[in-house]
């Protein structure tokens, strides 16, 4: 599947290649203070976070046919912006909007794509804020202080971005689905690759810190194939020593972003360390699906009671990951590893799970029925308008209120809690965006996912 693409649209001399230069990490990009320079859309490669994407830069938009080139100019838009996820609508900060933002602002609210605000030259943090609020007239939501030259400000305008686009890669039953065992240092993750493999693939040794390198090794289940990637045991920061083990950990922390769910393994008799919680942290922030093994669960004295006890403790320490299935394993004996994978292979599916716009908005009615928003001190009522999933892997659900600080902790901890308990998604974290918009955007973004 390729690559989304991200359209860069705007006035001439703006700033759009300065900012395509930014995206990609080079500068391929010709940039002149002289508008027209950039007739033709080319396209470059850029990324964000775990994200890989297009930009594509295009010329100048001006609606009045004085020269030869404008018309063509303006198909070359046309067409970078019909085959784009989002697009993002380059203005300049120091001179502020103008009638011609106006005209292509008014234009792109006509186009099916999602389109985020750059105000490029807002160099002065301090000037910024106040240069990007002029252009709230615009229509178009939050207007993002950016300096193409610096790169302040591109970090959140492409958290907010990356949300927008579809995943590159759509689990089918003939694709992999890359699996991470990831876990403290002896918990007995190479043991279990071996028992996966029915043969010794990594050394296994009571001495931590054995496995240095990340081991990729595929198995076939049932026509499903799982690469498996062994890695290194992470230890508490203040032990790691600059060398081998620095670099090993660090290529555990990269296996975790390229890893589909996570097999979190923890040792059986330790139970939930503080190293432990951390590294759950580290799985939800990455935004992974997980399944969390007990290993060595043969070393423990038990009855018919044992297993929810343990359960219940686990989860009392774990419980922001109350939705991740747990299962008790023996890597040495082999007891219930056979059952793994299956579980893999349906929290993966859950990662890659989109609902219709019908069902999340009849969960959020239903929730706000029962439990109506909260109203602050001034007697101001926070107000849910509408909910979008807008991403995958993780679920990410946009929700548009009237003002996010009208909603607490507790009451967004309860609609995540109304959303798993009527859609589910076990195996992995959801996310919910908490967007402030006018009622006017609300109805732009209904029409828009109508049409989509």
């Amino acid at each position: 599947m390729p690559l989304p693409i991200v359209a860069i649209i705007g006035r001439p001399n703006v700033g759009k290649s300065t900012l395509v230069n930014r995206l990609a990490g080079d500068q391929h990009a010709i940039v002149h203070d002289e508008p027209g320079i950039t007739r033709d859309r080319t396209y470059r490669l850029s990324f964000w976070q775990n994200r890989d994407f297009q930009v594509v830069d295009t010329g100048g938009l001006v609606f009045e046919d004085n020269t030869e080139f404008l018309p063509l100019i303006r198909e070359q838009a046309m067409t970078a912006l019909n085959e784009s996820s989002v697009a993002i609508f380059v203005v300049d900060g120091k001179t502020g909007p103008t009638a011609g933002d106006h005209e292509i602002a008014s234009w792109l609210r006509q186009q099916p794509v999602p389109v985020l605000l750059a105000v490029n030259k807002c160099e002065s943090v301090e000037q910024g804020a106040i240069q990007a609020a002029q252009f709230w007239e615009l229509g178009l939501g939050n207007p993002y202080p950016i300096s193409g030259i610096h790169g302040s400000g591109t970090g959140e305008l492409l958290d907010d971005l990356i949300t927008h686009l579809p995943h590159p890669k759509k689990l089918t039953s003939t694709n992999e689905i890359n699996v991470a065992i990831i876990g403290r240092p002896n918990v007995g993750k190479s043991s279990l690759l071996n028992t996966f493999l029915g043969k010794k693939r990594a050394i296994v040794s009571p001495i931590s810190g054995t496995t240095r390198d990340a081991i990729d090794t595929v198995v076939e289940r049932s026509g499903q194939n799982y690469r498996l990637i062994d890695t290194a045991g992470i230890r508490r920061k203040k032990n790691v020593e600059y060398g081998a083990e620095f670099f090993s950990i660090n290529r555990s922390f990269k296996a975790i972003r390229r890893s589909d769910v996570v097999l979190f393994v923890i040792d059986a008799i330790d139970g939930i360390t503080e190293q432990d919680l951390k590294l759950a942290n580290r799985i939800i922030d990455e935004g992974r699906a997980a399944v969390i093994l007990v290993n060595k669960w043969d070393a423990i004295d038990k009855n018919s009671y044992t297993i929810y006890e343990y359960k219940t403790r686990i989860f009392s320490r774990l419980y922001f990951m109350e939705w991740s299935p747990i299962i008790f394993v023996s890597a040495m004996t082999g007891q219930r590893v056979d059952k793994v994978l299956s579980l893999v292979k349906s929290s993966a599916e859950e990662h890659c799970r989109r609902v219709s716009t019908a069902v999340i908005n009849e969960v959020l009615q239903e929730a706000v029925s029962w439990h109506s928003p909260p109203t602050n001190r001034q007697g101001k009522q926070g107000k849910i308008y509408y909910g979008t999933q807008v991403s995958t892997q993780p679920p990410t659900i946009a929700l548009f209120v009237n003002d996010p600080k009208r909603f607490n902790d507790n009451y967004r901890r309860y609609i995540e809690g109304q959303f798993r308990q009527q859609l589910g998604f076990p195996g992995t974290p959801i996310r919910l965006l908490w967007r402030g918009k006018k009622v006017r955007d609300i109805e732009q973004t209904v029409n828009r996912a109508t049409r989509v």
